[in-house]
């Protein structure tokens, strides 16, 4: 199945970053947009508790729930957002690499943000995304 998603590099940019810095979406794809995803169980409590990294990997299972039940998957999506509950790197680093090795050679635009409070007890990360496909 084609792709709708065309990941945009520009050399004038810095290479240190590991995304890309734009993308784009042809006008007759059907975009996407998904709440945040959270690192909850099916029960609603929130999963490993006080791991940053391990909460990312429990958001991404989630997300991929929500783009499954979209008809998309993580190769569909656009842009992100991680959201994590610390003002210190090392815990946005945790998070952060868990999502980019989620999506592999899939290096979709992404902003890392260090947030005071998310909204579930307990919650340290939070990931975002827009996706587009091309529907047969």
């Amino acid at each position: 199945m084609p792709r709708a998603i065309t990941l945009i590099r520009s050399t004038s940019l810095s290479d240190v970053a590991e995304y890309a810095y734009a993308a784009t979406a042809p006008a007759e794809s059907r975009l996407i947009f998904l709440a945040g995803a959270c690192p909850l169980n099916d029960d609603g409590s929130t999963a490993a508790i006080g791991d940053y990294a391990g909460q990312a990997v429990k958001a991404i299972e989630n997300m991929q729930a929500a783009l499954t039940a979209s008809g998309a998957s993580l190769q569909d999506v656009i842009s992100t957002r991680v959201l994590v509950a610390s003002a210190r790197r090392e815990d946005l680093v945790a998070a952060w690499e868990v999502v980019r090795d989620s999506f592999a050679d899939h290096d979709v635009p992404s902003t890392l943000m260090g947030v005071t409070v998310l909204g579930y007890k307990d919650q340290l990360v939070e990931i975002e995304a827009v996706a587009a496909v091309l529907d047969s």
